[in-house]
């Protein structure tokens, strides 16, 4: 589990008015839209995430990455995307978030028939057992690596590349 201090210490890498701006974006859907690197058009990501340093961090490494992000701030926000028809390539789900949690987000997108590659994320331990419950496909312990970003990025734009 990260530290407040490694937290901090990560808000401190990002320049101040860049950080105050992202924060304050971080309220309402937050879109980045980069060209791709690959071919075709970029992954789309759905970062699901309450603790806004994580989300900034995620939505950093995302951007560097060449993915577009969209972030909802908790399981509600997610599922009501999905509810107005939106489309996603990847999501990555925090665990414990008000209104709803990132498993109980994920079963509900199941349900909906949602195909889409479930990642579930957290700092804690029981994180695994209960995303994998609800149906994600895979879980990450916090902090995630850039290589394993990447990775499932390569991994998710490859099988929307051969299925176009």
């Amino acid at each position: 589990m990260a530290s407040d201090a490694a937290f901090q210490e990560a808000a401190e890498c990002i320049p101040r008015k860049t950080y105050r701006s992202i924060i304050s974006q971080v309220k309402v859907v937050v879109c980045f839209s980069m060209a791709s690197k690959n071919q075709g058009s970029a992954p789309r990501a759905l970062v699901v995430e309450d603790i806004k340093v994580d989300c900034v961090i995620l939505l950093r490494m995302l951007h560097k990455l060449n993915c577009e992000a969209t972030v909802a701030n908790n399981g509600k926000e997610a599922v009501d995307l999905f509810l107005q028809g939106k489309t996603f390539d990847i999501v990555f789900s925090d665990k414990d978030m008000p209104l709803m949690t990132g498993p109980e987000a994920v079963a509900k997108i199941r349900a909906m028939g949602a195909k889409v590659k479930i990642v579930g994320v957290s700092a804690d331990f029981g994180g695994m057992e209960a995303f994998m419950q609800a149906g994600a496909d895979v879980f990450l312990p916090k902090p995630m690596k850039l290589e394993t970003l990447e990775s499932m990025l390569q991994e998710v734009t490859s099988k929307k590349n051969m299925s176009a």
